[in-house]
């Protein structure tokens, strides 16, 4: 089993619906994201598939996000702009795209802060 892995950032602003402190009131993060994929064989490259597509299939998913905020995003209407939620949004976005070039994704994890962290991993 192989399993690879790229980071890539963006920055967005967001508040907190129903939270009790500072994170109720709009405020904003650059956020960093980890995106690991897996798959049984190698290509005939050798790859399990390219670095270079795999930041592109993240990016195309992080523009939706990058310096908007988020609490006016349809997704975010129906689900509080959490981490959590955050990580759960890019898993479904990038899922599809990753199986069709017969890959797993197998996390998304997602910083707001370098020690505060959170992910979303193995929905089938």
């Amino acid at each position: 089993m192989y399993k690879l892995k790229v980071t890539s950032f963006f920055s967005s602003a967001h508040s907190l619906r129903g939270y009790k402190g500072k994170c109720e009131s709009l405020h904003g993060h650059n956020w960093k994201v980890e995106v690991s994929v897996q798959k049984d064989t190698l290509n005939k490259k050798g790859l399990v598939i390219d670095f270079k597509e795999l930041k592109a299939l993240l990016k195309k998913v992080l523009t939706k996000l990058d310096h908007k905020n988020l609490n006016t995003l349809s997704f975010f209407k129906k689900h509080n702009p959490s981490s959590e939620n955050i990580a759960y949004f890019i898993y479904k976005e990038l899922k599809p795209q990753i199986a069709k070039r017969g890959c797993k994704l197998k996390e998304v994890i997602i910083s707001e802060t370098e020690d505060s962290w959170a992910s979303f991993f193995g929905e089938e």
